[in-house]
């Protein structure tokens, strides 16, 4: 009897001892603690620290606004881009250019998933990320904090994505017509690795460089809110490089070029400027006042950019065209980018004015004295626009319209003129470098042969049109 007592006695402990192993239970938490989460999650702000929650996943509402603007961006590149951009070239070669939106965006998509979305947003050091994020380890769309404190990991990687593909798409636009695809798709693969990826983590990673609003000890305290430089300066000045080292299209000068379709031109810039409140207004990260404020800045800023350009041809030329009204739509949206979420509608109106005035300016007569053939203007509408876009974010940035400014407030004009001078040497650098390495490899552009008979049927085997 003794002897069954004591093994009774043992297995008790042995049972309490392991359940004393178990992590303890967290706490049911409080209704104020439920409330304060709530009330975070109305706000799109933090959750309450060190408690229990019961939605540790994505908010539905902000989660579901990340999965549209998400689309909206992807629409912008496919179909949006690729009918702007192929409705700008001669009939032989809108074919090469669908396809160059196309195959950049697979090069692209692969890349993220092995190693780019990790180097963009890894931890790293101030430049560039490591490697903790590759094939996409770790990455699960019911975790957050990756991006935003109520959006899926998995959203915030495919919402970044799409940043990452439309970049050096819009590099397209420099060299359209004379660049074989071959080239395009190594220049994009090598051109990721040197610029995209450490732009973006630089101007948007918690340790990046240039990270104003996220990281202390930021070499340069500067604010983008939705590319500026990470996406229209490095592919506006790389496209100026590129062209440049690539040469003028044959006949360029010497015979009519015009856009074989400016309905597709306009449909197309139509579908850019609905795809780019996913852009501007997605990167507010929820659907909140921000975002708000982001959609009204970059409507306004795009109606009143595409007015003044056309107005601006009306002066100078007699006639308003519908090519000046959709580029100036497109430069007022690159201008007001960076300054989405920062700025007041106000000073968007402003912006948007400049927009319509200084990119008219670099595309109608800048080209003309410097002697370059920026095909589709690229460079004056990116380049010229996004690097105005980022300097006026630090004249106009304002408490008013986000909080984040106050703390950088001070010097930010200063900060906005050093991340620019910094994005466009590395980007004119680093592409002038993978350029000459293309050049001397496999080669730039396709024969004279090939390029008089258009891209369509020569490296793709199709025709546009038929009849």
């Amino acid at each position: 009897m003794r002897l069954l007592a004591l093994i009774g006695l043992g297995w008790l402990t042995a049972l309490t001892c392991r359940a004393e192993d178990k992590p303890a239970t967290p706490p049911e938490p409080t209704v104020e603690q439920r409330l304060a989460d709530l009330e975070a999650y109305v706000n799109n702000t933090a959750r309450t620290p060190d408690v229990a929650t019961k939605i540790p996943g994505p908010g539905p509402g902000h989660n579901a606004w990340q999965m549209v603007s998400t689309a909206l961006v992807l629409f912008m590149t496919l179909p949006g881009l690729a009918l702007f951009y192929g409705g700008l070239v001669r009939k032989k070669n809108v074919l090469s250019v669908l396809a160059q939106c196309l195959g950049i965006t697979g090069l692209v998509t692969l890349l993220w998933w092995a190693i780019g979305y990790s180097l963009s947003f890894g931890a790293g050091n101030a430049f560039v990320g490591d490697g903790t994020y590759k094939f996409f380890q770790g990455i699960e769309p019911g975790n957050v904090g990756a991006g935003y404190y109520w959006i899926s990991d998995s959203m915030w990687a495919m919402f970044q994505l799409t940043f990452a593909i439309i970049t050096p798409a819009l590099i397209v636009g420099a060299i359209a017509e004379r660049m074989k695809f071959l080239a395009v798709l190594v220049f994009v693969a090598l051109w990721m690795f040197l610029v995209y990826f450490p732009f973006a983590h630089m101007v948007w990673s918690a340790t990046g460089f240039m990270c104003g609003p996220l990281n202390p000890d930021a070499g340069i305290k500067a604010i983008d809110f939705a590319g500026g430089t990470v996406v229209h300066m490095t592919s506006g000045w790389s496209a100026l490089v590129l062209c440049m080292i690539l040469g003028k299209r044959k006949g360029f000068g010497k015979e009519p070029m015009p856009p074989h379709s400016m309905v597709l031109c306009m449909v197309g810039t139509g579908m850019l400027w609905v795809g780019w409140y996913g852009f501007n207004a997605g990167s507010a990260l929820g659907a909140d006042a921000i975002a708000a404020n982001a959609f009204t800045t970059t409507t306004f800023a795009a109606a009143i950019a595409g007015f003044v350009w056309a107005l601006a041809e009306w002066v100078t030329r007699g006639k308003p065209s519908v090519l000046g009204f959709c580029s100036g739509i497109v430069a007022g949206l690159v201008v007001i980018t960076p300054a989405a979420g920062f700025v007041t509608a106000s000073s968007s109106v402003i912006m948007g004015v400049l927009a319509g005035i200084v990119p008219f300016f670099a595309v109608s007569y800048l080209k003309k004295w410097l002697g370059y053939d920026d095909a589709l203007d690229t460079f004056g509408v990116h380049g010229v626009g996004g690097t105005m876009g980022a300097i006026l974010t630090g004249v106009f940035a304002s408490e008013k319209a986000n909080s984040v400014v106050g703390p950088l407030k001070e010097g930010l004009v200063g900060n906005q003129i050093k991340a620019v001078l910094l994005t466009i040497v590395w980007s004119v650098v680093a592409t002038a470098v993978i350029a000459f390495i293309v050049k001397l490899t496999i080669g730039l552009r396709p024969t004279a042969e090939v390029e008089t008979a258009g891209l369509d049927v020569s490296e793709h085997g199709e025709e546009g049109y038929i009849g």
